[in-house]
């Protein structure tokens, strides 16, 4: 289970706002451990009002321990999944406790597995979850999938990227979306209270996030037919998955 924030302090610049000084609790460790490498530093000092510098310092002690050699097992190779695409290789080899060189043959190995066939039911939801801070090919390699599947799954499921992740990876002018048109907004207005948000957002050619977004800067809500349908499909999909 996910472990909660420590006692936040402000949002803005963690440098400027941040008081919290001296010894790291258990507590703050198990937070910076769960998180580091899966989001940026700036957000792990936002959420313990630590300075970054700080952060940077306890990471370096918390993943200091000796890297190991010899055979990969399988729950390493699932944590180094886990941080693949998401930060640099000299991070995720400091973070699973292995010398960055067998850290880049395995990628390379990951490089290698292609599977076909039925996507699996927790296969979607895990890709929904990371599609949007990934980059495809590092995807390709984590679910052991060829790129266009990857891209028919995001294509089917109107998937996007995050804005924030694209600025990174490729700059500010790509993450401009096209303007919503009043012609959008209607239809979004006539069907966001009765329809799925993936049919929505196929009609409109736009993300289920970028829907879901609009949806409420407008104010719009789902009526209650359509909660309770959603609500019958979620218990259906567990039921499915037991």
């Amino acid at each position: 289970m996910p472990s909660k924030s420590p006692k936040r302090r402000s949002r803005s610049n963690p440098d400027k706002t941040a008081t919290r000084r001296g010894r790291w609790s258990s507590e703050e460790l198990a937070f910076l451990k769960e998180h580091y490498a899966l989001r940026p530093e700036e957000w792990i000092a936002q959420q313990l009002g630590r300075p970054v510098e700080s952060v940077r310092r306890a990471a370096q002690n918390a993943f200091a321990a000796r890297a190991r050699k010899g055979p990969w097992s399988d729950e390493e190779v699932d944590r180094l999944k886990n941080y693949l695409g998401a930060t640099p290789v000299e991070v995720i080899a400091r973070v699973v406790g292995r010398p960055q060189r067998d850290v880049e043959r395995q990628i390379e190995k990951l490089d290698r597995v292609r599977r076909s066939g039925r996507w699996s039911h927790d296969e979607v939801q895990h890709l929904r979850r990371i599609y949007g801070r990934r980059t495809d090919e590092d995807l390709a390699r984590i679910f052991g999938r060829s790129v266009d599947s990857i891209r028919r799954q995001a294509g089917k499921f109107a998937l996007a990227k995050d804005k924030a992740f694209v600025r990174r990876i490729v700059g500010p002018a790509a993450t401009r979306m096209p303007r919503w048109t009043e012609e959008d907004l209607e239809k979004l207005r006539e069907l966001y209270a009765s329809t799925p948000n993936l049919e929505i957002a196929k009609a409109l050619s736009r993300s289920v996030k970028s829907v879901v977004s609009k949806a409420h800067h407008l104010g719009l809500k789902k009526d209650e037919d359509r909660l309770r349908e959603m609500g019958r499909e979620n218990v259906k999909r567990r039921y499915q998955r037991s």
